[in-house]
């Protein structure tokens, strides 16, 4: 499942690193990114089904 846009990662390091300290982004990381939101929402899926709920909410992140 492709969560992650792997052409936006270099626009937002672009835009988040004022001093243009990073020049590129290796491959690796559009992965590992999208391995920690999946982390991320099971954890999520996790809270929302301890608390009874069908709906996944931003504070189950």
């Amino acid at each position: 499942m492709a969560l992650i846009v792997k052409s936006n990662i270099k626009k937002v390091v672009k835009e988040l690193d004022k001093e243009n300290a990073v020049s590129s982004v290796a491959e690796e990381v559009g992965m590992a990114l999208e391995r920690r939101v999946e982390e991320l929402l099971a954890k999520a899926i996790k809270r929302a089904k301890e608390n009874k709920r069908r709906t996944l909410q931003a504070r189950d992140l």
